[in-house]
């Protein structure tokens, strides 16, 4: 699982370093570059659901095989793209791979261990594969300096050939009462085609016809839901209060993250004159910690999971609030990443928690639908971690460690374009994106997770 979302992370945070090199090299409309992130986003979130429960229907280890096969095979087209359009082709496909990697590797590693060691294993193994937010975008650089922005998805074509090969360790799971049912097309459709229209009014907030395109299937998705003898998605659990919070707090921290990883690289790059080496180097700090944060999650007790939750969008929201301003200050830069580490350590924990907490507090035979829901939901909403900023920006996607991005391609193409030319006055600090509404959503978002802690405290008294 560990390797197999490495795979996703690296591929992700690598490609933005080179999206400008793409631009510059492939014929296509330049209206087709944004879909190169967006067309995986749109298949990796919507698809989601579907994939955890075909994991649950037909077996983890099988479909997280199948999904490393269609990641990797989806990156050697990636490399061969002659155009544009083919790429976005292409990572559509891989998007669709990516989609069944996650929930399967969760529900399976889940399933593997010990109820008690789990939890552990899990925050292992996103921790491991939260070292790609680390080596991700300094190799993506090098690589594309170096030999082509081609050699990025050759990279990761050993590493879903790993995944694939560690895979056969594992033993076959499923669960025991989906084998007399099939699979829930009219919910897989449905649930499919809400996902989409959610995400495209969530890059274009404007965009009022996404919004009922949204609603009209959402609307249908739970009549299905509530008719199939074995739905897609058992509506129960949305009646599990930690579930649901657990999953809506790990979604706030997810925007946040994006939020962090967008705006302090460039305001080390366009706000104070740094190179993008430069940028990137200082940034390892606060990468580490995100990193950091999976292992961590992985310890928490399910019971104290609600409570760490809202103490880590409180220590984000803080810490948030600090770095806004601290580049403009006399401590400059240092001011901004320490306070930037702080925030990447509370929100790498949070992120870990929404997977490990919430796999934690579900029945273990269908893990994989509770995982395919999760991660939906944090690939879905991260987009508007970029939007909250101020910068316009459109999706991003979640990965290991619970909460990790791509960048939206117009603006960092845009905003490493800029970085790049010298002879560019830079703008001035105040009118570049900010991260005061993050930090506001998740200081709120941290006072709403403690109403939901004092709850439970009641409840079970």
């Amino acid at each position: 699982m560990a390797v197999g979302a490495f795979c996703v992370q690296l591929d992700s945070f690598a490609l933005n370093a080179v999206l400008p090199v793409v631009r510059a090299e492939l014929a296509g409309p330049p209206g087709a570059v944004p879909w190169v992130v967006g067309g995986y986003l749109l298949a990796a979130g919507a698809l989601m659901p579907v994939a955890g429960r075909l994991a649950d229907l037909w077996g983890r280890r099988r479909m997280l095989v199948v999904g490393a096969v269609v990641f990797g095979v989806s990156a050697v087209l990636c490399a061969l793209a002659p155009s544009l359009p083919f790429l976005v082709a292409a990572r559509v496909a891989q998007g669709a791979g990516g989609a069944l990697i996650m929930p399967a590797g969760l529900a399976l590693l889940t399933n593997a261990c010990p109820p008690g060691g789990a939890r552990r294993a899990t925050g292992r193994a996103l921790g491991l594969a939260g070292l790609a937010t680390v080596c991700g975008p300094s190799l993506g650089g090098a690589l594309a300096q170096s030999a082509s922005w081609r050699a990025v998805f050759w990279l990761t074509v050993p590493f879903a050939a790993a995944t694939v090969w560690c895979a056969r360790r594992a033993d076959e799971s499923r669960d025991p009462a989906a084998a007399e049912h099939p699979l829930d097309v009219a919910g897989a459709v449905t649930a499919t085609g809400a996902l989409v229209c959610l995400a495209g009014w969530l890059e274009h907030v404007g965009a009022w016809g996404w919004a009922v395109g949204a609603v009209l299937p959402g609307a249908l998705f739970v009549r299905a839901e509530r008719r199939a003898p074995a739905p897609l998605v058992d509506l129960a659990l949305f009646r599990n209060l930690p579930y649901v919070t657990l999953t809506a707090a790990g979604a706030v921290a997810n925007a946040a993250t994006v939020a962090l990883l967008y705006v302090v690289p460039l305001t080390l790059q366009q706000g104070l004159g740094w190179t993008v080496w430069e940028a990137g180097l200082a940034f390892l700090a606060p990468a580490v910690a995100l990193a950091v944060g999976g292992p961590v999650a992985g310890r928490v007790r399910p019971g104290a999971a609600v409570p760490v939750m809202a103490l880590c969008l409180a220590v984000a929201g803080g810490a948030l609030w600090a770095a806004r301003g601290l580049a403009g200050t006399s401590t400059g830069a240092l001011g901004l990443l320490v306070a930037s580490t702080g925030a990447a350590a509370a929100l790498g924990v949070a992120g870990g928690l929404a997977l490990t907490g919430t796999q934690a507090v579900v029945r273990r035979e269908r893990a994989g639908e509770a995982s395919g829901v999760t991660k939906a939901v944090l690939t879905v909403t991260a987009g508007l971690g970029l939007a909250l900023t101020g910068s316009g920006g459109g999706g991003a996607v979640s990965s290991g460690g619970g909460a990790v991005s791509s960048y939206s391609s117009s603006s960092l193409a845009s905003s490493m374009a800029s970085s790049s030319m010298a002879s560019s006055p830079l703008p001035s600090l105040s009118s570049l994106p900010s991260l005061v509404v993050p930090a506001a959503g998740c200081s709120v978002g941290a006072v709403l997770v403690v109403l939901v802690a004092v709850r439970g405290i009641r409840r079970g008294r």
